[in-house]
């Protein structure tokens, strides 16, 4: 039996606030071929997550620790739907291409992810454009206010 304790939470938030990228992984799955992918995801706040589409599959989240802002886009990167996971929502589905980005809205907070493999890192052409040259800073404090029919200027 695979688990993920509380202990394993507080474990991997602490490695999250350590890494340059503020975030850190703790897989279910045994490699990256799997064709069902499984983890956990510590996130910093000022992580930096592009806008991003997976074109092969869908994506099921839910919050295990903390607090997370969900966005949906449409292709022009206008807001279409806005979700607080661990707050209004438990578990969401993100569609199949669908362009998305989270915010992590609490220190040592973590996700958990399910989405079909095998893994590949993401496409530069699965990156919105809209997101492109952006730092963490600009993209999170608007991901943090944005609402649904608003675009980024």
């Amino acid at each position: 039996m695979k688990r993920i304790t509380t202990h394993n939470l507080t474990d991997l938030g602490q490695l999250a606030q350590q890494s340059p990228r503020l975030r850190m992984n703790s897989n279910l799955h045994t490699d990256l071929a799997d064709p069902i992918q499984r983890l956990a995801i510590a996130m910093e706040p000022d992580t930096l997550i592009m806008p991003h589409r997976h074109q092969q599959t869908w994506e099921v989240l839910t919050a295990l620790k903390g607090r997370f802002t969900v966005l949906l886009f449409d292709d022009a990167g206008t807001v279409i739907e806005r979700a607080e996971l661990g707050e209004d929502s438990s578990v969401l589905e993100i569609p199949t291409g669908g362009w998305h980005a989270v915010l992590s809205r609490d220190a040592g907070a973590v996700i958990f992810e399910v989405k079909h493999g095998p893994y590949a890192p993401i496409a530069d052409a699965d990156i919105a454009d809209w997101g492109k040259g952006r730092n963490a800073a600009e993209l999170n404090a608007w991901y943090a206010v944005a609402q649904v029919g608003e675009r980024l200027a």
